[in-house]
Parts: structure tokens; C-alpha cells; sequence
């Protein structure tokens, strides 16, 4: 009887150890399938100096952004939501914390891989559409075969071929942002910072333009980061929202937005039932 009690217990034993490995290696699992941050913001704080006093614009600012994420930033007016798309792409530097990337190393920094666009679409007037959309290949001497031919089937994908030869001042408030995106993408970056780039429009126009900009960015699987006042925008367009604080912000809120609409478009996904509630958390966070 002894005998049979020592195997039971042995058999016992053995069944919660091997529980225990099983429970280890599903863990350890699970770490390496999770996708690491493309880009990690650590404790990012920043504060600006005048000559009579410091004004903090940013406080421990900590946020992942995934690799082909779409992270839409809002907040309230004034409270460092460019100040964050600056240091971001590094020209401003932070007082306290860093920017890691596990996707490149010190001597391929991140912000070689960045695409700026700012709220302005800043075209040249005197540079037709094509010189103004060419202009980042002539300054990094890339105007060679395959980026010209790059250039040439974005301007037929987005409507401004027949136009390459005009000057800014004749498209329209939407077409102007299409010149601006291509001369954006037409280095090819990995990372889109969007600083409230559909303000100027008009309604119908800001509509429209950013439906067209959005599923570009996701038919060429770009990450990138939104700057908005529209909760409306930032809704629609993100797969995530960050709500900022007051001055000096932090981060107040982060939001996950799902849908249960298929094949999702900016456009489309106003029209979602869940839009209403997303709005509302968010307007509330805001207040």
C-alpha cells in the first residue's frame, strides 16, 4: 500500500510539473509572437525656455506604436500635440526620456525612414506639380529610373498625371494635398507624420482628401501618426486613439478602435455603429 501511495504521488508530481512547463512555454510563446513597437517612447518630457520663465509642454509621455498602426493624437488646443510629431521626428530634442526603435540601429536612425507632412501642403509655386513632387529625389540625388517611375504611377493612381505640368496655384485645396503625399511617399519612408494636414480644407473637401489619403496609407501599409482637433478624423482614420491632457500633457487616455463593418474606410466608418461611442469617450476625456 505504501508503494502504491509513493507512485501516486510521484504521479502527482509529475502531472503539476509538466502543467508548469506547459504554462512556461505558452507564455514564452506568446512573448515571441507578439510584434515588437516599431517605435517606443520612453518618459518623453519637454519644456520650452523663454526669457522669462520654462513652460512645460510635455510631462512622461510612454506609448508603443506597432509597426503598420495608425495612431491618431488628440487633445486639447495648445497641449503639445505638434510639440510630440517634433521630437518624434527629431527636431526637437526631449529634456528627459528617448525614442527607441528595435527596427533599426544608431547608424540607420528611424528618422531617416520619417515622412513629414505638415499642416501646410508648402509646395513651391514657381515648381510645376512634378518638380514639386521630384523635389526630395533631386536634394537626396535619387531622380534615377525606378523612383521617376515610382513617381509617375502615384501621379496616375491619385488622379494628378494629366496635371504634372501645371503649377500649384491651379489644383484644388484636395489635389494640392495629393501633390504633397506623393512628394511625402516618394522617398519611400516607413513612417507618415500627419500634423493636421487636412485643416485648411473645406468640409466636403477634408472628407474627401482624407478618405483618399487614408486607404493610400493602408494600401501601402505605412505607419503613421495623425495630429488632429477632428475627433471625428481621428476616429475614423486611426486604429487607435491617444488622448492627450492639458499643458503639460500627458497621456490621458489610449483607445483601441474596432469596427464591425468589413473592408473599413475612413469614409465608412463614420457610418459604423460603434462611431457614436468611441466620439462621445473621447469628447468626454477631452472636456
Amino acid at each position: 500500500r505504501q508503494r502504491q501511495m509513493c507512485i501516486r504521488d510521484r504521479i502527482i508530481v509529475i502531472y503539476y510539473m509538466s502543467e508548469a512547463i506547459l504554462d512556461i512555454y505558452e507564455n514564452v510563446s506568446t512573448q515571441n509572437n507578439k510584434t515588437a513597437p516599431l517605435l517606443s517612447l520612453k518618459h518623453i518630457s519637454y519644456s520650452y525656455n523663454t526669457p522669462k520663465a520654462e513652460i512645460p509642454a510635455l510631462t512622461d509621455i510612454c506609448l508603443d506604436i506597432a509597426p503598420g498602426s495608425f495612431v491618431s493624437i488628440v487633445g486639447p488646443s495648445g497641449c503639445g500635440k505638434s510639440t510630440l510629431l517634433s521630437i518624434i521626428c527629431g527636431l526637437l530634442k526631449p529634456d528627459k526620456g528617448e525614442i527607441v526603435s528595435s527596427a533599426y540601429n544608431k547608424d540607420d536612425s528611424y528618422i531617416k525612414h520619417i515622412g513629414f507632412m505638415p499642416q501646410k501642403d508648402t509646395l513651391f509655386e514657381w515648381r510645376t506639380v512634378y518638380a514639386n513632387v521630384t523635389l526630395g529625389l533631386e536634394i537626396n540625388h535619387l531622380k534615377d529610373e525606378k523612383h521617376l517611375a515610382d513617381i509617375d504611377n502615384m501621379l496616375k493612381e491619385y488622379g494628378l498625371y494629366q496635371f504634372r505640368n501645371v503649377h500649384p496655384g491651379e489644383l484644388s485645396g484636395g489635389m494640392r494635398q495629393r501633390a504633397a503625399l506623393i512628394r511625402t511617399l516618394a522617398l519611400n519612408p516607413d513612417i507618415l507624420l500627419l500634423d493636421e494636414p487636412f485643416s485648411a480644407l473645406d468640409y466636403q473637401t477634408r472628407l474627401e482628401v482624407s478618405d483618399d489619403i487614408g486607404n493610400i496609407i493602408k494600401e501601402q501599409k505605412k505607419t503613421a501618426l495623425l495630429v488632429t482637433h477632428d475627433i471625428s478624423e481621428a476616429i475614423s482614420m486611426g486604429d487607435q486613439v491617444v488622448i492627450l491632457s492639458q499643458r503639460p500633457a500627458t497621456i490621458k487616455k489610449i483607445i483601441d478602435i474596432h469596427f464591425s463593418i468589413p473592408d473599413r474606410t475612413p469614409f465608412t466608418s463614420r457610418q459604423a455603429p460603434e462611431f457614436a461611442g468611441y466620439f462621445n469617450d473621447i469628447w468626454e476625456e477631452i472636456q
